[in-house]
């Protein structure tokens, strides 16, 4: 039986890659995309999403355009990461258009129309999902699991990280609505870094690929290197966050360590982080939160592995 995923994505460099790591398998399908603002603006994300699924013989997805700005925040994007098109200046313009319908909207209905067969996947800020929580409540009930790219880890663990949590702090209060509505969320957590990088050793794989989405992917990652490089760790690495989260989706044995807690958010010198409680706290306001499972630890070598097997080989659609 077919794995079938709903996208909510601010469509970047990593999210491009989850798109397409989802679509190399044969057996999953991409059920709609809702862009949100976050690596580039919400429209810009949309079109890149056509694009990309296009790339991937998925031209029949269905894509929404989300939430333009924060609940309550200035807007931010992250265009120094990802290029100012928001897949490394790769864009061209896709032969499909946006659906005329919210990718709040979408969640909620999706969610309605088939309760318990639908996985949700959030790699970007969370107003989307915040906008669909407070119209239902229920809403993620409804999903078999939603899997958030975003998160600190818990209050003990990686405090020191120097690693910013943009999804959580880009829109706070939306990630607090989501983190306080029942779930079954598994968080992809910026906890994660060491087990997420695809380095000087295995890069090489994607640039000797052949198939058309993988000289696309190779072409693309050269601004998320340069970023990397000169910017952020100064080595020419990849940094693998929204596909590790598809990844887990797909095959939760790649988690070797989790923690289940409720997620608060908390200030830090690097802006607002999600991180598990070390207790419920009784009598105050996280009694009611959903357990979350923070996942500490994954299988990273076996990760890689199955990544750069899909991302180098030949996508099941495209003929």
């Amino acid at each position: 039986m077919a794995t079938r995923v709903v996208l909510d994505m601010d469509v970047g460099i990593d999210d491009a890659l989850a798109i397409m790591f989802l679509a190399a398998h044969d057996d999953v399908e991409i059920e709609a995309l809702g862009s949100i603002h976050g690596n580039i603006d919400a429209q810009r994300g949309a079109l890149n999403g056509l694009r990309v699924l296009e790339l991937c013989g998925r031209p029949d997805v269905p894509v929404a355009e989300g939430a333009t700005e924060p609940l309550n925040q200035p807007l931010r994007t992250g265009w120094v990461v990802h290029g100012t098109d928001g897949i490394g200046n790769m864009y061209s313009p896709p032969e499909g258009t946006i659906t005329g319908e919210s990718a709040s909207d979408q969640i909620l209905r999706l969610s309605q129309e088939s309760p318990g067969e639908l996985h949700l996947l959030a790699t970007g800020p969370l107003t989307n999902l915040a906008l669909a929580a407070t119209a239902d409540p229920e809403v993620f009930t409804r999903y078999k699991s939603v899997v958030i790219m975003g998160g600190s880890g818990y209050e003990t663990l990686h405090w020191g990280s120097l690693t910013e949590d943009p999804n959580v702090d880009y829109d706070p209060e939306a990630s607090d609505i989501v983190y306080r509505t029942p779930g079954n969320y598994t968080q992809i957590g910026m906890n994660l870094e060491p087990y997420l990088v695809l380095d000087e050793t295995r890069l090489p794989e994607l640039e000797k690929a052949k198939q058309p989405h993988s000289e696309f992917v190779w072409k693309m990652l050269q601004q998320y290197l340069d970023f990397h490089e000169k910017i952020f760790v100064h080595r020419r690495i990849a940094t693998l966050w929204d596909p590790l989260a598809a990844a887990v989706l797909l095959d939760p044995t790649l988690i070797q360590s989790s923690t289940q807690r409720p997620v608060d958010l908390v200030p830090s010198d690097l802006g607002f982080r999600g991180l598990g409680l070390n207790d419920r706290r009784a009598g105050g306001r996280f009694d009611q939160r959903p357990d979350v499972n923070i996942v500490t630890a994954v299988d990273a070598d076996r990760f890689v592995d199955v990544f750069l097997e899909k991302l180098t080989g030949p996508m099941p659609r495209t003929g």
